[in-house]
């Protein structure tokens, strides 16, 4: 099995609210969605034919948040096959390499919190979506170690 951290999902996901976000790959900023989910039709389901269990979903997943962004990329056939294969998986005695790829496709559509992080996306507070990258707050500057040292009388010292 790979060995070490060079994988895209390797480590923990970005936090937006972490103190020290001045690293270089932080610049590409977060991306806020809008709370309240995406508005309009879904797309045309662009598989064969959907069941209607397949039809549920697709409609319900369409009205997230993070449609936006899928609409926004194109998306659709990942959507679709996360669909397909998030009714498949619930079905009884579903496999479990099934659901391991029902996880991956959660992950990387946004639909989990790893996969939000991941993808630096975040919901507004409830308003419409907001543009602008997550501000950065910045570590409190901290006194030199030295500064910090304060001097001690020995025996017999007087101070002065």
């Amino acid at each position: 099995m790979p060995r070490g951290g060079a994988r895209v999902t390797s480590g923990p996901p970005p936090d937006p609210n972490a103190l020290r976000r001045d690293r270089a790959s932080d610049k590409a900023g977060w991306i806020t969605l809008p709370a309240e989910g995406r508005t309009g039709e879904p797309p045309v389901w662009p598989l064969t034919e959907p069941t209607r269990r397949e039809e549920d979903l697709w409609d319900d997943l369409w009205a997230r948040p993070q449609a936006v962004m899928w609409e926004k990329l194109g998306q659709e056939y990942e959507v679709a096959m996360c669909v397909r294969m998030l009714a498949r998986a619930e079905a009884p005695k579903s496999s479990t390499e099934l659901l391991k790829g029902v996880k991956q496709f959660f992950d990387s559509l946004g639909l989990s919190t790893v996969g939000m992080l991941r993808n630096r996306w975040r919901l507004s507070d409830g308003g419409t979506a907001d543009p602008k990258p997550a501000t950065t707050r910045r570590a409190p500057a901290r006194k030199s170690s030295r500064s910090r040292l304060k001097v001690v009388p020995s025996d017999g010292d007087t101070g002065t």
